[in-house]
């Protein structure tokens, strides 16, 4: 098999689009969760905490000079992509534990006897029904 063709047929398995799709899907929504935490959580929580401005915090290590900018570690927008990641990380959990149930919804509902066996079932019950002998 080609080189070409072998990527093609990696490139559109199943599993490898529903990634792709996935990763989109993702993307969207972390840009969801940052807005969220940016413009929805934050402000409140900086509010209560005496008028902080979270993606502000930082603490200057170098002050600028001439020509180079200053240098600081910028915690408070530190603060805010951990939120993020524990928004994010909370809502796939929940995902996950609604696949889950489904999936054992799914596993303890009994599944229909195969045809043959429906179709013996009938000859037995209409014999029964004759009054002829049955094993």
């Amino acid at each position: 098999m080609g080189f070409i063709k072998e990527f093609k047929a990696f490139a559109m398995r199943g599993n490898v689009m529903d990634l792709a799709v996935g990763i989109v899907i993702g993307v969207a929504f972390s840009k969801i969760v940052t807005s969220l935490v940016n413009d929805v959580i934050m402000p409140p929580v900086g509010v209560l905490l005496g008028g902080v401005d979270f993606s502000s915090l930082a603490v200057t290590l170098k002050p600028a000079a001439e020509n180079a900018p200053a240098v600081a570690l910028k915690y408070g927008a530190f603060v805010n992509t951990i939120i993020d990641f524990l928004i994010v990380a909370f809502a796939i959990f929940l995902v996950i534990k609604a696949l889950n149930a489904l999936k054992r919804k799914q596993e303890e509902a009994p599944a229909a006897p195969p045809v043959q066996e429906m179709i013996l079932r009938e000859i037995r019950d209409i014999l029964r029904s004759k009054g002829e002998m049955i094993l």
